[in-house]
């Protein structure tokens, strides 16, 4: 069941319509206190908040969610503001979608979301195990590399990434609240340093689905590891190749 929380009426109807037209159950809310009796509900597998409702903000609910559960959060955004975004992440988001939006890149964001719910739930050891196998057979062909492949720890410079704790440290001193995402894409990097890759490899390895053009959220992840690593460290980690893409610094 996934709970819709969207102060314009149109809108709210709108999602509901479409989600349930593709199999999904839906449940509305169009404000803080009345998305609060779905706050920690065993049956909500996922949340779409705005960031702008009329009695307080998406954020609050967020924070509200992750003090007791790590269901998935979606924040549906009409500002295209990147501080903005870059906060829904750093108190627990997984994911935005930016208004106006189509109904595909909707189902796309949703399906990952609960994809990573599958793989969770599923029992301890069943769940290592297949993470562990899938690892080692995916085959990102555009990056040219087999993700998860390797060693649990990959090192450079003064970086480490630890794949058991989840952890990135820079001299010994580990990044803040590093998301499931930015770990994504600094392991990759990590994993290739000499190469540069592409908007698009980067995205698909991270996010695990198609691209489909858009950079915005690629972009305010690398934003938002930088300003990480700058918690650590004044050295410059991740280069900008104009018109290609990202790779480590040297």
């Amino acid at each position: 069941m996934i709970a819709v929380v969207e102060d314009e009426k149109e809108l709210c109807e709108s999602l509901k319509m479409l989600l349930t037209e593709k199999g999904y159950e839906i449940v509305t809310a169009r404000s803080c206190d009345e998305a609060d009796k779905y706050i920690g509900n065993p049956q909500i597998d996922m949340f779409l908040l705005d960031v702008k409702l009329p009695d307080g903000s998406g954020f609050d609910i967020c924070r509200k969610i992750r003090k007791s559960s790590e269901v998935p959060v979606i924040f549906l955004t009409s500002c295209d503001n990147e501080d903005e975004i870059v906060t829904g992440l750093d108190i627990g988001a997984d994911d935005y979608i930016t208004k106006p939006f189509e109904i595909r890149e909707v189902l796309a964001r949703i399906q990952v979301q609960l994809r990573h719910i599958e793989v969770e739930t599923k029992g301890e050891a069943e769940a290592e195990t297949k993470v562990e196998a899938e690892a080692e057979t995916e085959v990102k062909t555009k990056a040219g590399i087999q993700k998860g492949q390797g060693s649990g720890r990959l090192e450079f410079r003064d970086m480490v990434l630890t794949r058991s704790t989840f952890e990135v440290s820079i001299g010994g001193r580990v990044l803040p609240k590093i998301t499931k995402q930015e770990f994504a894409i600094l392991e990759l990097l990590l994993k290739n340093p000499k190469q540069v890759f592409s908007k698009e490899d980067i995205f698909e390895y991270a996010w695990d689905e198609p691209y489909m053009g858009e950079t915005k959220t690629l972009d305010v992840h690398i934003s938002n590891i930088r300003k990480k690593i700058k918690t650590v460290t004044s050295d410059e980690y991740i280069e900008t190749i104009w018109g290609i893409g990202y790779r480590l610094h040297e």
